[in-house]
């Protein structure tokens, strides 16, 4: 029995029942250089073989602006044509978004599927989400990349549906608008369902900041580590893989830092550059968990082409879910494979430390480094403690970090850095903060 999240998927972007053979085409502008224009085309290729297709060819070509009706020119895409059959390709994947008109006219003069980037993206997120949540955000992308695709067939004009009474004096809905109508209906019910997922999240996470721990979120490019990371850390056995994406769904855990204080530690989506904007509108809802954080953990491949791209690829998507604020600590995986590279990109950025989430080298720096970070953030309270109040000693050193302790005639003087939540709790025995 196939589902909605199932027809959504259908049809639409890679047929993953075969390995497509893809042509990859590149648009370059005045301003971009043919290594950026090479390591872009180099990372769709790594894109489509996630999705589980093989490029067999690839087209650049330099334009002031893009065409307005084939995005290449005419005599470009005359000769895309003939390299498809050269290479007797499938589909041809395009590094730059294409316009609804601009993918049917491809389609019609190549006489094959032609696709953008977005639907790459797109198909891998439908191969790898696996909770309610996650499959509701990934069928929701995919229906609003869908909604203004939909074509007028060969038989359009054919195949109106006549409706009840009164039907013989109209001519019914064409089958696009038939389609139309039930996308919207679908887009409207999955915006219900993850609005009230939302909700929930919005009141868990209420019970953890009433908890009174500090939230950090691992955020990063897609395929940095930031799993492998998250299972070093928290021996949590999420599952971390070599391939793009491979992580949709957040997983928070809890860490003891060094002095002994917790935290809740939350890994997050990897990001890409040109995360396509519907994306990131499907997934507000989780990538919250960085907005929401006490401290960004921003994990850097440093085996990558480009690590500092790569960087400000990841600040960018930060800044649309209004996460820029959030204070970041820089760590460089995978040390291990580039250490050179990993040496002189901590010296370029000062207060980052460099980490191999597979070996564990360096993991005790990032761990100083992050209790550092967090015990700045947060504001010491003096508290007036009655020897009859064991529990609330207990609950400081479970809550906060105890600077300091004194016995006096009757109650204890306790030092401590606790979040505002845990200081509200205990405020009655709160005297001072500094």
């Amino acid at each position: 029995m196939t589902t909605p999240y199932d027809e959504a998927l259908a049809g639409t972007l890679i047929d993953r029942s075969i390995r497509e053979k893809i042509v990859l085409v590149a648009v370059a502008g005045p301003g971009d250089d043919d290594e950026a224009v090479d390591a872009s085309l180099d990372e769709l290729a790594l894109l489509v073989d996630t999705a589980g297709a093989d490029v067999v060819a690839r087209l650049v070509q330099r334009r002031d602006a893009p065409d307005h009706t084939w995005y290449i020119g005419k005599g470009k895409a005359e000769e895309l044509k003939q390299l498809c059959l050269a290479v007797d390709a499938d589909t041809v994947v395009f590094d730059n978004e294409l316009s609804p008109g601009q993918q049917y006219n491809l389609e019609k003069l190549l006489g094959r599927t032609a696709i953008d980037r977005t639907a790459v993206i797109l198909d891998i997120f439908g191969q790898n989400a696996h909770t309610l949540e996650g499959k509701a955000q990934v069928e929701l992308a995919l229906l609003r990349y869908r909604l203004p695709r939909l074509r007028r067939g060969k038989g359009a004009k054919l195949s109106q549906q006549r409706g009840g009474v009164g039907a013989r004096f109209g001519g019914g809905e064409t089958k696009i608008e038939v389609d139309r109508r039930r996308i919207m209906r679908r887009i409207n019910k999955l915006e219900r369902d993850l609005a009230s997922l939302a909700e929930t999240r919005s009141l868990q996470r209420k019970g953890r900041s009433r908890s009174g721990l500090a939230s950090v979120a691992i955020v990063g490019y897609t395929n940095a580590g930031k799993s492998s990371l998250l299972n070093r850390l928290t021996e949590s056995g999420v599952l971390a893989e070599d391939r793009l994406f491979a992580t949709l769904d957040p997983t928070t855990r809890r860490l003891s830092l060094p002095g002994g204080e917790p935290v809740l530690l939350s890994d997050t989506v990897g990001f890409i550059s040109r995360l396509p904007h519907g994306l990131v509108e499907s997934f507000k809802g989780t990538l919250e968990v960085a907005a929401m954080a006490d401290y960004l953990v921003h994990v850097v491949d440093v085996s990558a082409p480009d690590p500092e791209g790569q960087i400000a690829a990841v600040r960018e998507v930060l800044e649309e879910i209004d996460a820029a604020a959030v204070p970041e600590l820089l760590v460089f995986n995978k040390m291990d494979l580039e250490p050179g590279v990993a040496k002189e990109l901590v010296e370029q950025h000062p207060g980052s430390v460099a980490v191999s989430a597979v070996t564990g080298e360096g993991i005790e720096d990032f761990l100083r480094a992050l209790s550092d970070r967090l015990r700045a953030l947060s504001v010491v309270h003096e508290l007036v403690v009655p020897y009859d109040r064991g529990d609330v000693l207990a609950a400081v050193h479970r809550e906060g970090e105890v600077v300091s302790v004194a016995d006096g005639d009757a109650a204890w003087t306790i030092r401590a850095r606790l979040s505002d939540a845990s200081a509200g709790r205990l405020s009655e025995f709160v005297v001072a903060a500094t």
